[in-house]
């Protein structure tokens, strides 16, 4: 290492759906299954989560897209098996075309792995900011032991040089063991994640031998986040380590998060000084960091309240989710190709959500691409601007008849952002008290997936 590398700010993204455990138990004929786990939307997955997580932790660093030198993702299931993952995500943050960095997948341990990388570009000198991105949106085998642990999340941080000044924390130390076991995995045209072979086998000659051999080779600390991926491993390992806690009740909140388990379960510890060390395994790999904290992590802090606005759902309604209940028949596809001239001329302005205001009147069209002539003055000359991410419902409608890929009833709103743009979205969620005057916030959102490609877009979330 040739400079510290300090954090600058994190901050998590957690689903908005709650699934009861005892209900995956039921489905199956099995007692037991106590707490929640946390699953996506119909219209979120392990990008929607990235960017929002992202770009809280950018917030709470006090920087822009602009800052960025380098974005690091890691995920064991990015959207794209072969494709631009990254790009899309560093279009939705509105990063510069210029900058870099990597897409970590194949495991859980590709959190760890996009944490090591930020380290190694920022403290090499290569980049002054790195925006590291830990996601994972697990889709377990129907009727596996899996299927109750299997979470969603998302956790980042922001990464930069060590300026001299009060950084609130610092990455100290790291520790690595490969080994080339097996735990769980997906094999070659396979969509769900299997199982470990055996469970006891796994527990005491891959699991405890790896991760206590890298919390010892990182020392002590006064708290940990451990890897937890059944429920009960955690407990063991910090048992075996004398670390109390251990940091695991991300795993009883949301479940296992995979990739961004390691930073998720780290996130209330950077909210209080002392030495934290974060451990993440899988895919044959277990690696940890330890982190100096001296003063509070800005966007650091327990993530409960991030859950205030989750919804309770059903087994099949998660199954459908996951397309792994289907109904019979054809289905009929949205007939836009995502390689078109339309999805990518557009794709820029609808990822960073851009309008074009008049520089004449100062008026905001929507979209750009179709407005080359102000609505207002009639002016030709145009800037792409970032429109405001939130505003008021002026008007709305609900759809009860829409054709595939969309589902009915289906709520489209006029919204009159803050920044004195118009524009037309879905709404999340039910219409039941949807009303004019509403506030509202624009998220990223999984429109369809489209010729196995998915598309997105952003959608109107009413404020709780």
């Amino acid at each position: 290492m040739t400079a510290p590398v300090v954090l600058a700010g994190v901050s998590a993204a957690l689903p908005s759906r709650r699934l009861p455990r005892r209900d995956v138990a039921a489905a199956w004929g099995s007692a037991g299954g106590r707490g929640e786990i946390g699953v996506c939307d119909d219209d979120e997955d392990v990008l929607t989560l990235a960017a929002t997580a992202a770009g809280r932790a950018l917030i709470a660093a006090g920087l822009g897209p602009d800052d960025v030198d380098v974005l690091l993702w890691g995920t064991s299931r990015p959207p794209f098996a072969e494709g631009p993952s990254h790009a899309v995500l560093a279009a939705a943050l509105a990063l510069t075309a210029t900058s870099g960095g990597a897409l970590l997948c194949g495991s859980p341990h590709a959190g760890m792995e996009a944490l090591l990388a930020g380290w190694d570009a920022v403290a090499a000198g290569s980049a002054r900011v790195a925006l590291v991105v830990t996601a994972d949106d697990r889709r377990p085998g129907p009727g596996t032991a899996l299927e109750q642990q299997a979470g969603s999340g998302a956790a980042a941080v922001v990464l930069r040089a060590d300026d001299g000044g009060d950084a609130p924390a610092t990455l100290r130390t790291r520790a690595t063991r490969t080994e080339p076991h097996l735990d769980r995995y997906r094999g070659s045209l396979e969509f769900d994640t299997r199982d470990v072979y055996d469970a006891r086998l796994y527990r005491e000659e891959v699991f405890l031998p790896a991760v206590t051999a890298v919390a010892a080779a990182l020392g002590d600390a006064d708290a940990w986040s451990l890897p937890d991926p059944d429920g009960r491993l955690g407990a063991a390992v910090a048992k075996a380590i004398g670390a109390a806690g251990g940091g695991t009740g991300v795993t009883a909140l949301l479940g296992d998060t995979g990739a961004a388990a390691a930073l998720l379960g780290a996130l209330p510890n950077l909210a209080a000084p002392g030495d934290v060390a974060i451990v993440g395994h899988g895919g044959g790999r277990t690696s940890g960091v330890t982190v100096r904290v001296t003063a509070p992590v800005p966007g650091s802090g327990p993530f409960e309240p991030l859950l205030a606005g989750a919804r309770p759902t059903s087994y099949a309604a998660v199954l459908r989710s996951r397309a792994q209940l289907v109904p019979n028949g054809e289905s009929v596809a949205m007939a836009i190709p995502p390689g078109s001239a339309l999805v990518v001329r557009g794709g820029r302005e609808v990822l960073q959500l851009l309008g074009a205001r008049c520089v004449d009147c100062g008026s905001i069209a929507t979209p750009p691409s179709t407005h080359p002539h102000c609505l207002s003055c009639g002016g030709g000359k145009a800037e792409l601007v970032p429109l405001a991410r939130s505003g008021t419902v002026h008007t709305f409608v609900v759809n009860h008849t829409m054709p595939a890929p969309f589902v009915a009833p289906l709520p489209l709103a006029v919204l009159d952002l803050d920044d004195g743009a118009r524009l037309m979205l879905q709404v999340c969620g039910a219409a039941d008290d949807l009303a004019v005057g509403d506030r509202v916030n624009l998220v990223l959102r999984r429109y369809a997936v489209e010729r196995g490609a998915p598309v997105y877009g952003y959608k109107a979330l009413r404020e709780a």
